[in-house]
């Protein structure tokens, strides 16, 4: 439910290596070339080396390596490098798919077996490729037969080309003496950093949109904070963003703002608590606060006092609407009559407008201002675009074609709510609840909402104009980013025209960067006033 909530058809910010989801930032293109050129043709053999802080994607870089080999490359990869060097040459046949059962446990059988396979690949024009991955953890021994495995040559080619992928420690390691030998052999080297704050918006908008959903969830100030909290590692932000999804679902927010942000980082990143050794005195201490507990404990305590009795309207919660199934839906819908049968006049008794103070049949041509202060917007919308908006709307429904297959008139409803899994309507006199796929299937997506304004906005703001209309539209656009608006008139100019089409992106809306109807009652939204769409359905 929290996917559909956001619109995610799989989780976006999974902090499993899967290539579909790489970012490559300037300098992970880089070191991926790297890789690439250093195992495909650099050097005729010796070492690639490949650093990086925890979580800026090494393995994630090499899982994409991987993919893009050219078929007459054979690659060992190695995963848990904390193996002896006998444990090591078995895990990389193995991984060559050699048979390596008579030579188990002895170092020159394994060696002679692969030095044999290796002369066999490069008489069939293949190239041979041990990656592997926490390099820092071999031991020396290990590192050692590493190097030596680089001796099996031809006298014009190396026959074993070999990645190691690693943290900051493993340049620390192959700095010491006695492994000059290996480092002279390393051809390739490059070290991975963190994104940079321009990057990291680009990094969690590719991952969203490969996730599949249209609007990116996160505020302008949120992608700051997280890029503040993380630090610009992909890891970070991914187990953070996560977080910070999962607390806007509990609290139905969306986008999520940096508030939201904060408390997940607070959640994921927080220190662990030092523990500090106990004086005697504390024993002694905790001994007496026991004792006193268990004393109050046993104390006689007076006789509670019985609550003053409830009436009886108290002692029963109001009823839940009746929930109509798919048949039951489409039965409704064929008994009530065609048109409006007076949800219009439902919809204007929500914004608290009679139906003698509004614009005679307001409703079907939607005028501008059916009452004062009051905007009509007609047109079509998805229910996620309905949800998004948060106001109660007209909702057009097609019943189904009678028994020679004729298409029946249309009927309307109020929407009063959606959630993950259904939605409330006001259909026919009653409200009910149904599903969202029954909804769905008689939806044809034709909607007519209402929302409150101050009148000078009427007139759609132009570029270059200001005056109380852009002023009104500054202020909601500079809320909706998370930012303090600049004192003074306001011009709308180039960055709130930008400003409005984020907010337009992020919303489903046409991206155009004009301040239309339903981007104006998107932004009237954020007023408390009028009624609210319900978002928990129970």
């Amino acid at each position: 439910m929290l996917l559909e909530s956001y619109g995610f058809a799989e989780p976006p910010f999974s902090i499993t290596p899967d290539p579909r989801f790489v970012y490559l930032s300037e300098r992970h293109r880089d070191a991926l070339a790297h890789l690439h050129y250093g195992i495909t043709q650099g050097g005729g053999g010796g070492f690639v080396q490949l650093t990086g802080e925890v979580g800026t994607g090494k393995t994630t870089l090499c899982r994409l390596l991987l993919e893009q080999l050219p078929g007459n490359v054979r690659v060992a990869l190695v995963l848990n490098p904390l193996l002896s060097p006998v444990e090591l040459l078995e895990t990389i046949a193995e991984e060559l798919r050699l048979d390596v059962a008579t030579v188990r446990g002895s170092l020159k059988g394994l060696y002679d077996r692969l030095n044999a396979y290796l002369l066999e690949a490069y008489a069939q024009g293949l190239r041979v490729v041990v990656i592997i991955d926490e390099a820092q953890n071999l031991s020396m021994a290990a590192l050692e037969q590493v190097r030596l495995l680089t001796n099996l040559e031809t006298p014009t080619q190396k026959l074993l080309q070999i990645v190691l992928l690693g943290q900051p420690e493993l340049r620390d390691l192959l700095e010491k003496p006695e492994l000059r030998q290996l480092a002279q052999r390393i051809t390739a080297r490059f070290h991975l950093t963190p994104l940079d704050a321009g990057e990291v918006e680009a990094y969690l908008r590719h991952r969203v949109a490969v996730a599949g959903a249209t609007r990116f969830p996160f505020t302008r100030l949120a992608v700051k904070r997280l890029a503040a909290h993380s630090g610009g590692v992909p890891r970070l932000l991914n187990v953070i963003a996560e977080r910070a999804l999962l607390a806007g679902y509990a609290r139905d927010e969306n986008p999520i703002g940096e508030r939201l942000v904060d408390l997940a980082a607070r959640e994921v990143l927080v220190p662990p608590l030092a523990r500090l050794p106990m004086p005697p005195l504390a024993a002694w201490v905790g001994g007496a606060l026991l004792l006193g507990l268990g004393l109050l404990l046993l104390w006689p305590r007076p006789a509670p006092v019985p609550p003053p009795p409830q009436p009886v309207e108290a002692l029963f919660a109001p009823l839940p609407p009746p929930f109509l199934d798919g048949a039951r839906l489409a039965t409704r819908l064929a008994a009530i009559e065609p048109g409006f049968a007076g949800a219009d006049e439902e919809l204007l008794r929500l914004w608290a407008v009679r139906a003698d103070e509004a614009v005679p049949a307001m409703l079907v041509d939607c005028p501008p201002l059916p009452a004062p202060g009051l905007f009509c917007h007609s047109g079509r919308a998805s229910l996620d675009a309905l949800a998004a908006a948060r106001r109660p709307a007209l909702v057009r429904l097609l019943p189904p074609a009678d028994a020679g297959g004729r298409a029946a008139r249309p009927r309307w409803a109020v929407l009063l709510g959606v959630d993950d899994l259904r939605v409330r309507l006001w259909l026919g006199g009653i409200v009910v609840d149904a599903a969202r796929l029954d909804f769905q299937h008689h939806f044809d997506g034709h909607t007519i909402a209402l929302w409150r304004g101050p009148t000078f906005i009427e007139r759609v703001s132009r570029p270059g104009d200001s005056g109380p209309a852009v002023d009104w539209l500054a202020a909601r656009l500079a809320t909706a980013a998370g930012e303090v608006l600049p004192a003074g008139p306001q011009v709308f100019d180039a960055t709130w025209q930008q400003r409005l089409r984020e907010v337009q992106a992020a919303h489903g809306l046409r991206v155009d960067g004009v301040p239309g109807p339903a981007s104006l009652r998107l932004l009237g939204a954020e007023a408390g006033d009028g009624p609210q769409l319900r978002r928990r359905l129970e």
